[in-house]
């Protein structure tokens, strides 16, 4: 009996309700929606200004040329205003009044991506949307060969870049050369090479140790790369064009020239074989049995090791 009791309840309910909106519809439907009977709400994260309320009064008026709240189509509107490549999403309703109300969310961009002569926005899930003529949001700039399905890690660093105090301020941009993921700093030239996305937490944590103990002592001009895509490990890259670098460069290259040059030994291809010369002999006019000594290969293998190579380094000959 409690069930059924519930269950004729419930049905009431809807059948009053339902009621009452097809008379407050009929009593709106002829009205028109005026200036002040459109509400819109821009909801985001953060701030951004890819659209505005005017832009979405415009969108309303086309969508209803007559005015009137009985020919509004609202999930029509609503599915123009998703479309906008800067809407995240929208909802529209009407209240029991006759007020039309627009809850929109804008996308808000994590990096600005350059690649392939494209330049435009992604958001935190990884969608892509054009650049504004009116506005430009502030945000990581990135740029080379980036995949679609690397979108989503992308965001994930740079919001933790974003959200930690010595990252924001060291890193200032983001670039792929060669499939190796690299952070531009703002001091020096120099970047940091990290590799893939994956354990950025512990990457960036290994740069932080090297500035603490290490770079707040040097010029940052010194370097042209720190690289931390090594695990444990952290290797550097003197900038050439740094004076101070002249000497431990110069050094380099002295270890280098003290090296022992390898001269390519060629063996004479062309010095004919001893059953040869004999054949050559025979077919050849009658000649003095002295003459038969010249031929001998064994002394054309002594003017050969007479002969000095015009480089310094030793040559052994077999």
């Amino acid at each position: 009996m409690k069930n059924k009791y519930r269950i004729i309840k419930i049905a009431v309910t809807v059948i009053l309700l339902g009621f009452l909106l097809s008379f407050s519809l009929k009593k709106f439907s002829g009205q028109k929606i005026t200036d002040d009977k459109i509400s819109v709400k821009l909801n985001e994260k953060a701030p951004v200004y890819f659209i505005d309320e005017k832009d979405i009064r415009e969108i309303v008026k086309k969508e209803n040329p007559s005015g009137k709240v009985g020919a509004l189509d609202i999930p029509a509107l609503e599915k123009k205003i998703n479309a906008l490549p800067a809407v995240d999403s929208a909802n529209v309703y009407l209240n029991l009044n006759g007020k039309l109300n627009l809850d929109i969310v804008q996308r808000v961009p994590v990096f600005r991506l350059n690649t392939d002569g494209r330049d435009f926005y992604v958001d935190e899930k990884g969608t892509e949307f054009p650049i504004s003529k009116t506005y430009s949001h502030p945000c990581m700039l990135v740029t080379g060969s980036v995949k679609k399905d690397e979108y989503e890690k992308l965001a994930e660093l740079v919001e933790k870049i974003d959200k930690d105090d010595f990252s924001k301020k060291y890193f200032i941009g983001i670039s792929k050369d060669n499939g190796d993921y690299n952070l531009l700093t703002s001091e020096g030239n120099y970047k940091v090479e990290i590799g893939d996305l994956d354990n950025i937490e512990f990457k960036v944590k290994g740069f932080k140790t090297f500035v603490e103990k290490y770079l707040v002592f040097q010029d940052p001009e010194k370097y042209s790369m720190v690289s931390v895509k090594y695990q444990n490990q952290i290797v550097t890259t003197l900038n050439p064009y740094f004076k101070e670098n002249d000497s431990i460069l110069k050094a380099g290259n002295k270890e280098l020239a003290k090296a022992p040059a390898i001269i390519p030994v060629k063996k004479n291809e062309d010095k004919p074989k001893a059953t040869e010369v004999k054949k050559q002999i025979k077919k050849s006019d009658p000649i003095p049995k002295k003459t038969k000594t010249i031929t001998k290969p064994k002394k054309t293998e002594k003017k050969l090791a007479v002969e000095k190579p015009k480089t310094k380094a030793k040559v052994k000959i077999e």
